[in-house]
């Protein structure tokens, strides 16, 4: 498995990364996860090569932590372990967010939330460090913390050794410009895929600029672009998928021309001897900027077929190609 390092931290983590929200369990991936399973997946994702796992505190109010830290028990030293801080749910500190799998979540980025969170993750982990330390969303009003005051938060812990690099999550333009600016951080993490590709326009360019790695997440467009989720598949109510301002793409008239697509690029996955998933991850790390693709999976089968996409290799006229399709798909009907 290739590695990268993610910016000039002095940490080098497989291009591939495994993206533990699924696991977490709860309603919103229509049913509990098993946890006999997800630890399997995660093993599953350490013996291909894959060092990069990337969870937080919200994904199963701590679960998913928790299983990581079964998986890679006599492994720790193996791994990149990734986890954030900024989703609050013990009180109203901080500014409001959204519902979400059956508690209220506000976001918060002040000092003393943060304190309370690394704690947390620290012994849900079974560590005593954490990797890649990342702010899962930026603070807003009315309570928005300032920059300066997360970040200096933040470097008393790295001071302390309690995490070793700072990272940020779903930040503008802009807000990458100010965290550049008030610390050290070294990665940003967002949402890419071929289906969502408003970043090459500024976030990735402006990756660039500060020397940042680029972790993206739901590149597979929680599973629609690997060609599995058919014209009869329905979701249930209160799914996260089923969500339409989050994923247009999944309503049948939308999926249809998806699945047209993808039908399209089945001489290609005969070419290179690869499936779908493999297919699209390979085009997607190829982007420019782009340096870590994070893949979810429930199943340890998941995990080894995307694993697999790293060492791909496309021409570059093949590639053209796909982004020649991609740039004829237009828009989403709403």
């Amino acid at each position: 498995m290739k590695q990268l390092p993610i910016g000039n931290s002095g940490i080098n983590a497989s291009v591939i990364g495994f993206g533990a929200w699924a696991i977490g369990g709860g309603d919103v991936w229509g049913g509990a996860a098993d946890d006999d399973e997800a630890v399997r997946a995660i093993r599953a994702a350490l013996d291909a090569g894959i060092n990069l796992l990337d969870t937080a505190p919200a994904y199963g109010w701590g679960h998913s932590e928790r299983l990581i830290a079964k998986a890679v028990e006599g492994r720790r030293d193996e791994v990149v372990l990734a986890t954030k801080c900024g989703l609050w749910w013990d009180d109203t500190r901080g500014s409001y967010f959204c519902p979400f799998n059956g508690k209220e979540i506000y976001r918060s980025l002040r000092p003393d939330t943060i304190a309370i969170e690394v704690e947390r993750s620290l012994r849900d982990l079974g560590t005593d460090r954490i990797d890649l330390y990342q702010t899962h969303w930026p603070a807003v009003p009315p309570e928005q913390t300032p920059v300066e005051d997360t970040m200096a938060a933040l470097i008393g812990l790295k001071d302390q050794g309690k995490i070793l690099a700072i990272g940020a999550c779903n930040l503008s333009p802009d807000e990458i410009d100010a965290y550049a600016a008030a610390g050290p951080i070294v990665c940003h993490q967002f949402r890419y895929s071929m289906l969502s590709r408003d970043p090459e326009r500024d976030i990735l360019p402006r990756c660039r600029e500060h020397n940042l790695a680029t972790l993206t997440y739901m590149s597979l467009e929680q599973g629609l672009l690997t060609g599995k989720i058919g014209m009869d598949h329905e979701f249930k109510e209160g799914e996260f998928r089923a969500n339409a301002g989050w994923f247009p793409w999944l309503l049948p008239a939308n999926r249809r021309r998806i699945l047209d697509l993808l039908a399209g690029w089945q001489p290609l996955c005969e070419k290179y001897n690869c499936t779908l998933a493999q297919l699209v991850l390979a085009w997607t790390l190829a982007q420019p900027g782009v340096t870590h693709v994070l893949a979810g999976a429930r199943k340890a089968h998941h995990i080894r077929e995307t694993a697999a996409s790293a060492d791909l290799a496309i021409t570059a006229e093949d590639m053209a190609a796909i982004t020649t399709d991609l740039d004829a798909l237009g828009v989403p009907a709403q």
